[in-house]
């Protein structure tokens, strides 16, 4: 590499040793790597703003701003305290129960809605279900993370990186369905068992904290019926407008500000209501990182690095596949896997047109090792840097640490089993 690429490196290493070392605000960490790519020319004010290959993905963002909207005028109604109160009595009260519940729900909803707009959702509803149960939220917000970004990896739109990977690959709906829900169930399944190594010893059983809650009534927490009617008659559209944006021509960011619109429109509420939910540190954060990625990116070596590898694998495909697996996790882990995908699709492309029938895998490889790696690290996932900034606002604060000695556990587990799912499926 020139000595211009390890400049910029240099700037984006330091600027994650901030952010890790959490010695300053992540998001002075994010903005001054940002601001250093551009003074050390490794990107421009074009690429960083308008470029769809190395800037800011507007789409992310909007998609971010227009969920939160909606969430704040959800929050208003008092459905998050009737889906609280609901979630504990379903779990008699024992906190792993209900953490398994929540698990299972979010893996679900993610793989139906899109993983960021499942923990925009549920974030809240924990906090109030640990309340309620005087048990620690932390535990419970990081395993949602993580079952967020494995049910999102199940469907085209569970994750943002699927759907990079589709329009590329000219994949459907179905493919994804078919290629990749199996190992999603039996990942699901695993998060549980590993939330009760990880966690169990940490979510105590208190018999008089569940009686009481056992003795709640959820009716009573919606106290603006009509308002709940008209929110969720929106955010039923908005998911409509998900699943069908490539038939309407809508981007999923374009669906989620028309939603916003509406909600606010049908709540009449005042801005400071409605835009007290919006996590304005968790935008800028992602706006400083995509730009320091898209420095890496436009300056080449991200493209660099996927040129040697695919170049040391040649045509030998189950060799290949291996590697994109756990090297997308690892890579994906650290730059977060949109900016990541979006580099590496093209360089899967070309080995995938010019391969047979097993060369396909790599589409599944590439997906499954970047939306898993995203688990990896506090900002591997857009997920993760929603929640983690849900977490520091409501007195909960996440250091990148604490998140990360846990990540790379179920990163390590869950990547390790879609080998042979890989092998047996499609080498075999």
């Amino acid at each position: 590499m020139s000595a211009h690429a390890w400049a910029a490196v240099a700037v984006f290493v330091a600027a994650y040793v901030l952010i890790a070392s959490e010695r300053i605000h992540r998001v002075a960490a994010a903005l001054g790597g940002a601001a250093a790519m551009i003074l050390i020319g490794a990107t421009d004010s074009d690429a960083a703003f308008f470029s769809q290959e190395s800037g800011v993905d507007w789409n992310v963002i909007f998609l971010l701003l227009g969920m939160m909207i909606i969430v704040g005028v959800l929050r208003q109604t008092g459905l998050f305290e009737f889906l609280a109160i609901w979630a504990a009595k379903r779990g008699k009260g024992h906190p792993f129960r209900v953490m398994a519940l929540l698990v299972l729900i979010t893996a679900v909803a993610s793989a139906a809605l899109d993983n960021v707009t499942t923990v925009l959702l549920v974030a809240p509803v924990t906090l109030l279900v640990c309340e309620r149960l005087d048990t620690p939220p932390v535990p419970f917000l990081i395993a949602e993370i993580m079952a967020s970004n494995i049910g999102g990896t199940a469907t085209l739109i569970g994750d943002p990186p699927n759907i990079i990977i589709a329009s590329r690959a000219d994949l459907t709906f179905n493919d994804f369905l078919v290629h990749l829900t199996p190992i999603v169930v039996l990942l699901t399944g695993v998060l549980v068992v590993l939330c009760r190594l990880l966690f169990g010893r940490k979510l105590a059983y208190d018999p008089e904290r569940a009686r009481l809650v056992m003795a709640l009534e959820e009716r009573e927490a919606i106290h603006d019926p009509q308002l709940l009617r008209r929110s969720l008659a929106v955010l039923v559209l908005v998911l409509i407008g998900f699943v069908l944006h490539s038939s309407i021509h809508l981007e999923p960011a374009a669906v989620a500000l028309l939603g916003a619109g509406l909600a606010v429109l049908v709540s009449q509420m005042s801005p400071e209501h409605y835009l007290a939910e919006v996590e304005w540190e968790t935008l800028v954060f992602f706006m400083g990182l995509f730009v320091m990625v898209g420095g890496l990116v436009e300056i080449g070596v991200i493209e660099e690095l996927g040129k040697v590898v695919i170049d040391g694998v040649g045509d030998r495909y189950l060799v290949a596949a291996t590697v994109l697996l756990f090297g997308s996790a690892l890579l994906s882990g650290i730059v977060d896997n949109i900016p990541f995908v979006t580099t590496m699709t093209p360089l899967v492309a070309g080995l995938v047109d010019a391969g047979g029938p097993q060369a396909h895998s790599l589409w599944w490889a590439l997906a499954l090792g970047a939306d898993l790696g995203g688990n990896a690290t506090a900002v591997g996932a857009s997920a993760n840097v929603v929640v983690l900034g849900i977490a520091r606002r409501s007195g909960y604060p996440i250091s990148f640490w604490e998140f990360t000695k846990y990540g790379i556990v179920v990163t390590t587990v869950t990547v390790s089993l879609c080998w042979p799912y890989l092998w047996l499926r499609y080498f075999m």
